[in-house]
Formats: structure tokens, sequence, C-alpha cells
């Protein structure tokens, strides 16, 4: 059977490496930092333990598919629980809005909030349902591999369906009246790193996957399901390399011959996936003369998502009516969103706060552990983030304090995390979260296809390519470029 190497242990990369094993590959994955899973990292302060990200878990089907497809049984490996109303959203005049996957729930808080929202409720997951059923049949199971994979009539006519010429806050707009419920329902951009007054409504389906599928907690942390495709890939036979860092791709004949790592040694391979951040990686390891169709100067014309501003923060104490998913919006969205967009960081940004510890108390047994987010511009080409990190991390608590939660004097450990520290760990492109920007319809046309137009044993995974960012995307796009090498090589045996 052929050597498939992959480079970079992220969730792609894992979920690539399972399948191939099961398929009865030899699979290599060179991962360089000390932890397989990518950003689904746990750090751990004192006795508090922290999930980096991802915070949120959809689709907890996804995760499990994996591993029973490789003859797994995925009860084995890590337990999900669902967390009905799982997000409450705060605004700094007392106004409260909860999302919750219980219709009941949701209709109640509407007729007395919004309504418009209330009347039209059932139409708008109507609507969010197709969006999400056109994206799973059309979008989220194939790889795109040339411009030739995007002309088939069928997905021709879903893309004109999934409303690519209307934004996000145009879609909800029609849907609910008050502008609070809809600020909290344009977050879901956030998801895939852009701005809500520009991104296509197609991502609206983001809603789907939280209002009527469900929003997820795995016991013991997120970063077990990392944990679990870890442990499956080594009984599976793959060769795991951790604090092994890829330096060059070796190219012969317009194909890699050889991985080699930062300390010199070298190693064989038929094929290759990259799991990383394709606009990062791929240039790095692979000298421009080799890759005429993705420039130095192709990588530098993409706009990157967002990037993050983090504040762990293990308290000495139990927060009331602080829940586990917790938002806590600025007034003026899309002025929030207009900074990020010139690369300013937010003088007044809306703050999520994740506190695993509020369904799990033992994952932080002396207090509640406070994963505190701020969206954040990318890395400026010039590479100053133009803040001083001590003063915007006190603007945080101290927008918390306005909104009545004074975490601050319960500090026990604390890490803050910038948008340098994200690309110096995850070696992101400009330190953004989710590859490049979404916020255009044609940017789903532009954004890096799963296969070098180049080399031809090279494949791409993760969140820079398709189907695009956030952890069960992240693992599909493993899956399907795993499938996809298999296929081929069936068809020419």
């Amino acid at each position: 059977m052929k050597q498939i190497s992959i480079i970079g242990g992220g969730l792609a990369g894992l979920s690539s490496a399972i399948y191939l094993a099961s398929e009865g590959y030899h699979v290599k994955v060179f991962e360089k930092n000390e932890h397989f899973g990518g950003k689904m990292m746990a750090v751990n302060l004192g006795s508090y333990h922290f999930d980096f990200g991802p915070n949120t878990i959809t689709m907890p089907h996804v995760f499990k598919n994996i591993l029973s497809d490789a003859g797994l049984n995925p009860e084995d490996y890590f337990t999900f629980k669902q967390i009905e109303t799982h997000t409450r959203n705060s605004f700094g005049d007392g106004f409260t809005f909860d999302l919750s996957s219980s219709k009941t729930y949701m209709l109640d808080q509407l007729k007395k909030l919004d309504p418009k929202g209330g009347s039209k409720y059932q139409a708008f997951l109507n609507q969010i349902t197709k969006l999400y059923s056109l994206s799973e049949k059309h979008f989220l199971h194939r790889t795109f591999e040339t411009w030739r994979d995007y002309l088939s009539p069928s997905l021709l006519k879903a893309m004109l369906n999934v409303k690519p010429n209307q934004s996000m806050h145009e879609f909800m707009s029609l849907y609910f009246d008050n502008p609070k419920i809809i600020q909290s329902l344009d977050r879901y951009a956030t998801y895939i790193g852009s701005n809500p007054y520009i991104a296509p409504a197609t991502f609206s389906m983001i809603a789907y996957l939280e209002l009527i599928d469900g929003v997820y907690y795995v016991e013991g942390g997120n970063t077990k399901i990392a944990e679990g495709f870890e442990r499956a890939a080594r009984e599976l036979g793959v060769e795991l390399y951790a604090n092994h860092h890829v330096s060059q791709l070796n190219i012969q004949d317009s194909s890699v011959s050889d991985v080699i790592l930062s300390d010199g040694q070298s190693f064989k391979t038929d094929e290759v996936i990259m799991n990383g951040d394709v606009l990062k990686a791929y240039p790095e390891l692979v000298n421009e003369e080799h890759r005429p169709h993705f420039s130095n100067q192709k990588v530098r014309d993409f706009e990157p998502s967002i990037s993050a501003f983090v504040i762990l923060a293990g308290l000495n104490k139990r927060m009331e009516n602080l829940h586990h998913h917790h938002l806590f919006f600025t007034k003026n969205y899309q002025k929030e969103f207009i900074q990020l967009q010139e690369g300013v960081y937010p003088e007044s940004p809306t703050i999520y706060i994740s506190t695993s510890s509020k369904s799990d108390p033992t994952v932080s047994p002396e207090g509640d552990n406070c994963f505190i987010l701020v969206n954040a511009p990318a890395i400026p080409k010039d590479g100053d983030m133009g803040i001083d990190i001590e003063e915007y991390k006190q603007k945080i608590y101290d927008r918390l304090k306005a909104f009545g939660y004074d975490i601050q004097p319960y500090v026990k450990e604390e890490q803050v995390w910038t948008p340098k520290d994200i690309r110096k760990q995850f070696g992101t492109f400009r330190g953004s979260i989710y590859g490049p920007a979404s916020n255009r319809k044609i940017d789903a046309f532009r954004r890096p296809y799963n296969k070098s137009q180049d080399i031809s044993n090279l494949y791409f995974a993760g969140g820079s390519t398709h189907p695009g960012g956030g952890s069960p995307m992240v693992v599909l796009s493993g899956k399907n470029v795993a499938r996809s090498l298999v296929k081929k090589d069936r068809e020419t045996t």
C-alpha cells in the first residue's frame, strides 16, 4: 500500500489519517507542536482546564462517523452532552435573549420580545433548514480540486438557491424586528471569521446547527475529541510524530518525493496531505517556482478572516448568572465590524465567555474557568497590532464590570493570547483563525482548492480550504480529501 504523509496533526489531519489507515494505507502524521488536535488544544493553568478552542460543538455525528466508519465505537472515545438552552446574550441596558434548540422556549421569548419573530419563527426554521440541506447535499461532502468542479449543473443551481446575493443581516431582518435579537443571530457570521453585514446569507445555515440540531459539550472537555482521534489513529497503526516540524517538501517532476524535517530527516512519500493554513504552510514548504498557480502575490491578495484576543481566567469562585456560553454585546455592532475590517481593535468590543465549568465543574474544581474572547483584526502586513496588550485586557475586564460581572478581583490564574500568539502556535496566515475571509459571494470560489494545481500528489485539508472553518467542517475536509485519494487509487488500479 502507498505511504501517505500528513503534515499537521489537527482535526483534519487526524480524520484523514483514521480514514486512510482503516483503508489499509501506511500513514505518517508530522505535527510541529507537542499535542495533536490543532486549535482543539487543552491549556491547564494550575487546577483550571481550558478548551482553547473550539468552545461550541455542533454536528456530533460528524465526529462519531469518523470513528464508526473506521470500524470503531465512538462511545469508547468521547461522550457528547447536549446543552438545550445554550447561549445567553446580554446587552448594556439589561436586555437578555437566550438561544435554545427548544422551539417552545424560543417562541415563549419571542412572543414577549419580538412578536414578528414569534409569528415568523417557523418560517425562519424552515428556511435555515433548507439552506443547511442544500449545503449538506452539494457542498459539505465533496472536494473542490479544480475550477471545473464548480461547473456541475446541480451545483450551480444549488449555489443560486443558497441566497448568495443577500447578506446575513438582511436575511435575519426578514424574520425579526428587534435589533438586539437580529444582532444575536448576526453573530453566526463570526463562526467563519466574517462580517454579517456583508457575508452571504448562505452562512445563516449555521443557525440550523445551533437552533435545530443542537449545541453540545464533551464530558471532560471538548479536547477529548482530539484525544479520542489521536488514540484511534494509534490503534489503527498510524505513526504519529509530535514535535516534528516539516521544513520543506522536495519536488521532483511536479510531485512530492520527500518530506524533509527541520532536523534534516527525510521521509519518502507517495502522497501528501497538508493539514495547516494553506496560505502560510504552502508557501513556506514549497518554493514558488513549483507552484505557479499559487504565487506569493496571490497569497498576499487574500483577505484573512478575523483573529481573536483571548484571556484565560481561572477564578477562585463560581460566578452566579454566568452561563456556559455567554455574550456581552456592544451597542453598535456594525461599527465593531467596520473597525475590524479597517484593522483596528474595536473600542467597544463584544465579549464572549465560555465557562465549561458551568456544565462540568470537575474541569475546574476551585472556581470557574472563563475563556474570554473578543474578535480582533488579523495581524497587519506591517506586523504592528496597534494596541497595548495590558490596556486592552483591562478594557475587557472593565466592560464586563459595567455589565455587572466584576470577575477581575477573583482571578487566580491568567493567560493572555493575541493574534501573534495564535500565529506562532498554530501557524496561521497573519494570525487569522478561519483561513480566508468569506465576506463576499465570490470568496467561496477563491478559497484554496483541496488539491494543488501544480503538484500532482499534494492535497489540502483544514479550515483554510473547503468546506470551510469550524471543527465539523475541518473534520469533513480531512475525510473528503482522504476519500478522494482512495477513490482515485481504486480507479487507476
